[in-house]
């Protein structure tokens, strides 16, 4: 597999102008004879969708929820970063860009990520002229806050409903089309496979999540924005209904698997309070803005909190990491929550919880201001806990959040597969080893109405491609394939449920590929998946037929996909024989316990290759080039 990244020539701060000035354009006057499918709602797919519809394409959108709305983007809190430097403490578009290779851990392609920033200044714009209530100061200027991995205020936010009033935004310049004509939309319609036709993408199969029906469409392209693929270890914040499927059938039709194993630990999660749990509760990073972080200095403290005299605290991120403090990277700051529960320090049943106090904010700034700036995630947090920050501290523990990893993607977000693109989490292209906070849904925005309309276009203007419609044999082809999928799920009539296989799989992944992993711990993962995958194919149970509604029948697809997904990422873990990032192996660290790179070996993409059933996927690389951002020790200290 050739793994071109099509990277334009010149000067990083002049790559993405002289790219779309020498792309192809189609004219006005023939958009609308273009067909393009897009799969998926959230942010990348919706902001996609509104604005190639505003262009005059044909765009066909599918999401498995029944509105557009409900997409996982909308659970999204803390904020979405952009140069805009309205603080004047010195942030520019470089400074966004440098962060962000560095918070990636030096893993991430730096043309991309320079356009990403390059981007971002826009994106704020637009979304303010479409209506989102952004927090202001009192002159009216929109207001700013700090997150993890940087030094100055570039985070914009609404309240802690960031995702949601985003996606409103973009959900409304979709309907607006929708209105016109521009978009059909395909409510609860969950994409099953991708169909190529003399090597490129024409359609997709879908199942209809209401009546059961499988159904072929065609078109001139397709667009995945399907999300990431966290959902592998089971407990995670993500929605109980994100997956993986859209993105794992498009890698066994031929489209590349990169960095797998670059998945993100989120420190500021509910933790978990039993096995009844079928998913966890995020707390916004942005409350490391005003909670400070600590554990009791002694071990097996069991005293409340309010007890614990402040000399007898451990405030562990500021003592380690002086320079940023409580707003250290994710991966950084997680890591160093486990060690401390490690070490015995840990608060909270089984002493997996770390807290994070407000009690000095309260005092500086008062309860009110408090309450502007969080109030929402504090009522959740009191919900979900019946305990109230205002008055005790939050308990809160790493969680996995996000995926790194994604299908292999071009600088234009074009995958190994011409004709099909990835946007946002579906891709692996912007953040490296690691994800600042508040950069996806940065990344999905600037995806979305910016770098898609751009390159999809020139693909099309640069492509001829034959008429094709759902008639066509290789749509007939795997439509039957499709069919036959699910009725092979049915007819297993074992005796286990879907979600129990689903759990094991989960507790398997994050014991051996979690937070920490080694070599030994992945080698008895990759012993132990394709055990449970053969025993889920043998008794698994999912009641009910394949001609109505059945949500047995959805999960059982989606975790199928998951027990293969799960081993590719072991896989890719265990060959990276390096720390980076959220992918942390015990064999590759510091004498202080961060990660250790090895950079002669392992500063390359890995893209991994499907090689047909019983075979092991192919490994291919992609070298990453570092000309402005230099290879250095991460340090936040």
């Amino acid at each position: 597999m050739e793994l071109n990244a099509r990277i334009p020539a010149g000067p990083i701060q002049e790559k993405w102008d002289r790219h779309r000035f020498e792309m192809k354009l189609v004219n006005p006057a023939n958009r609308r004879r273009h067909k393009i499918i897009i799969v998926g709602s959230g942010l990348a797919g919706a902001s996609s969708a509104a604005t190639l519809g505003e262009q005059g394409y044909d765009v066909h959108n599918f999401c498995y929820h029944d509105s557009p709305r409900r997409a996982h983007s909308i659970a999204a809190q803390g904020g979405i970063n952009a140069a805009k430097n309205y603080q004047n403490d010195g942030d520019s578009v470089y400074r966004l860009f440098y962060d962000t290779v560095k918070g990636g851990d030096y893993r991430s392609r730096e043309p991309n990520v320079y356009r990403l920033a390059e981007l971002s200044v826009n994106i704020i714009d637009q979304c303010v002229a479409q209506g989102v209530p952004f927090a202001r100061e009192y002159g009216g200027l929109l207001a700013n806050r700090s997150f993890g991995g940087a030094q100055v205020s570039r985070t914009f936010y609404a309240r802690g409903q960031t995702g949601q009033q985003l996606l409103l935004g973009a959900y409304q310049a979709l309907e607006r089309q929708i209105g016109r004509g521009q978009v059909k939309m395909y409510p609860q319609h969950e994409m099953v496979d991708l169909v190529v036709i003399d090597g490129n993408a024409r359609g997709i199969i879908t199942r209809n999540l209401v009546t059961g029906a499988m159904e072929a469409h065609a078109a001139d392209a397709v667009l995945l924005a399907t999300g990431g693929y966290g959902n592998v270890f089971y407990l995670s914040t993500n929605a109980r209904k994100s997956n993986a499927t859209a993105i794992w059938r498009a890698y066994k039709k031929g489209a590349a698997f990169a960095n797998p194993c670059y998945t993100q630990i989120h420190p500021t999660c509910i933790p978990q309070s039993g096995e009844h749990q079928s998913k966890l509760t995020l707390m916004s990073e942005s409350l490391r803005n005003d909670g400070r972080v600590w554990v009791p200095k002694a071990k097996g403290d069991k005293r409340p909190p309010e007890q614990i005299p402040e000399e007898e605290r451990d405030y562990y991120l500021e003592r380690r990491y002086p320079s940023f403090g409580n707003l250290s990277p994710r991966d950084v700051a997680s890591r160093a929550a486990k060690m401390v529960c490690d070490e015995g320090r840990g608060v909270g049943p089984g002493g997996l919880g770390v807290y994070l106090d407000f009690r000095d904010a309260i005092q500086r700034l008062g309860e009110q201001t408090i309450r502007e700036r969080y109030g929402n995630l504090f009522e959740m947090y009191e919900r979900i806990t019946d305990e109230n920050p205002y008055k005790t501290p939050m308990r809160i523990y790493p969680a996995v959040h996000y995926t790194m990893g994604g299908l292999w993607v071009d600088y234009n977000l074009q995958t190994t597969i011409p004709g099909l693109f990835a946007a946002g989490e579906a891709n692996f292209s912007d953040h490296g080893a690691n994800r600042l906070g508040a950069s996806a849904l940065m990344q999905g925005l600037a995806d979305g109405y910016f770098v898609i309309p751009n390159t999809l276009g020139n693909y099309l203007g640069a492509t001829k491609l034959p008429k094709v419609d759902a008639t066509h044999p290789a749509m007939t082809e795997a439509l039957g394939a499709a069919n036959a999928m699910t009725k092979k799920l049915l007819a297993v009539k074992g005796k286990r449920t879907v979600d129990s296989f689903h759990r094991e799989l989960g507790k398997i992944m994050w014991e051996l590929c979690g937070m920490a992993r080694t070599a030994e711990g992945l080698t008895e993962a990759l012993t132990l998946i394709p055990r449970l995958r053969e025993e889920f194919w043998r008794n698994v149970n999912v009641p009910g037929s394949d001609v109505e509604l059945n949500q047995a029948l959805e999960k059982a697809g989606r975790v199928a996909d998951f027990l293969e997904l799960a081993e590719l990422l072991c896989r890719d873990a265990l060959h990276r024989n390096e720390s980076c990032g959220g992918h942390f192996r015990e064999e590759y660290q510091t004498p202080d316990g961060e990660a250790l790179r090895d950079d002669e070996n392992f500063a390359y993409v890995a893209a991994w290759e499907y090689a047909g059933p019983g075979r092991d996927p192919i490994l291919n690389k992609e070298p990453l080039v570092f000309e402005y951002v230099h290879l250095s020790q991460r340090s936040y200290k």
